[in-house]
């Protein structure tokens, strides 16, 4: 959107007051976070990316922990992988944590370990999208630059009264240019923490509390009776549903087998039971074909509880079952046997927690 366009979206609007009841409301009724303590841009960094798609209560003691495991930009640089992925357990979203460490790494190696305060330079770590960039540098580093996420652009949506689809990339882009007229230049952070407090706490998704908004006086959606109207987001793609088979092989030392997901792709590197696509092989050949994947001749036992996961694009069904080892396996890559005791040691995916989690042993 052009400069003369975004003039006329914000044309009458009374930016000073505006900023003077979203700032004086947040300052007031902020909610008591963990990573709003100081303006740390390590803290705020991973308490940013652990936001992204997950809720503020569900956060709160995975970003304890992390900073209590890995209190410096250093400690989490110079941590192996697989303890990261541990401590992110349960969390979802793995890659948020693979992406965090290596641009941690890379700020240790190349940054003299600071977050950068240059745009550019914090923008091109891996991870660190518009949004994730914007909360930095407005929340740590007192610049007025734009965070554009979810609450933001509903509130905005409501306020301002824009009913482009907000799933578009070039809605974002018109947010963001917006904000750069409206923002604050003497407290951005409020600000931009303002918009976020207001889209969680009062301008939610479902019957906005209009009538305790500290800006419903500029909200153009309140006057016109639409909010709830608003914002427009188009309906996403099905999500595809995958059926599998998951094993829970134990031999005769009572160990489990556990395999390592690939490096690339959904939740890399972490820990799983073995897992038979059903959509490849018939379930009375799981036997051969896991002995011909793994190198481990099995003979199946009892059913447990299935298992249902929802990731953004994708259904896994999983009918979950034990097995038996016939005789001493092969050695096969990525894979191992484990006891009980250190099955807690290896980062697990929430559906295979749930698998865990039905082990009964003695």
């Amino acid at each position: 959107m052009k400069n003369n366009e975004i003039k006329g979206l914000l044309k009458n609007f009374h930016i000073d007051l505006f900023q003077d009841n979203l700032i004086n409301w947040f300052e007031s009724e902020k909610r008591d976070l963990p990573w709003r303590i100081n303006q740390d841009p390590y803290k705020i960094w991973v308490s940013e990316i652990m936001l992204q798609q997950t809720k503020v209560d569900t956060v709160i003691p995975y970003f304890e922990r992390f900073i209590e495991k890995f209190p410096t930009l250093s400690d989490l640089a110079n941590a192996d992988e697989q303890e990261v992925l541990k401590a992110w357990e349960g969390l979802g979203y793995y890659s948020r944590a693979r992406n965090l460490q290596n641009a941690v790494r890379e700020v240790v190696s190349f940054y003299n370990s600071k977050v950068p305060e240059n745009p550019k330079e914090l923008g091109s770590l891996k991870g660190v999208g518009p949004y994730t960039k914007g909360a930095i540098l407005s929340i740590a580093y007192d610049k007025p630059e734009p965070a554009v996420d979810g609450n933001v652009m509903r509130v905005l949506s409501r306020v301002l009264v824009v009913d482009a689809d907000i799933a578009k990339q070039s809605t974002r882009k018109l947010f963001e240019q917006a904000i750069y007229e409206m923002i604050s230049p003497e407290n951005p952070s409020a600000f931009n923490q303002g918009l976020m407090e207001l889209g969680a706490l009062i301008c939610t998704p479902k019957s906005p509390s209009c009538l305790l908004c500290p800006v419903q006086e500029h909200c153009r959606a309140f006057k016109e009776g639409i909010q709830e109207e608003l914002p427009i987001k188009l309906k996403a793609k099905k999500q595809k549903k995958i059926n599998y088979c998951a094993l829970v092989i134990k031999n005769s030392n009572d160990e489990f087998l556990i395999e390592q997901r690939p490096g690339e792709g959904l939740l890399a590197n972490m820990w799983q039971f073995p897992m038979v696509p059903l959509a490849d092989v018939d379930p009375e050949y799981i036997e051969s074909y896991v002995e011909q994947t793994y190198g481990v001749p099995v003979e199946i036992g009892k059913q447990l509880n299935p298992i249902k996961h929802v990731f953004s694009h994708i259904i896994w069904d999983v009918q979950v079952y034990e097995a038996t080892v016939i005789n001493n396996p092969n050695n096969v890559k990525r894979t191992v046997f484990v006891n009980y005791d250190q099955l807690k040691d290896y980062p697990f995916p929430v559906s295979h927690q749930k698998i865990r989690a039905q082990i009964a042993f003695d």
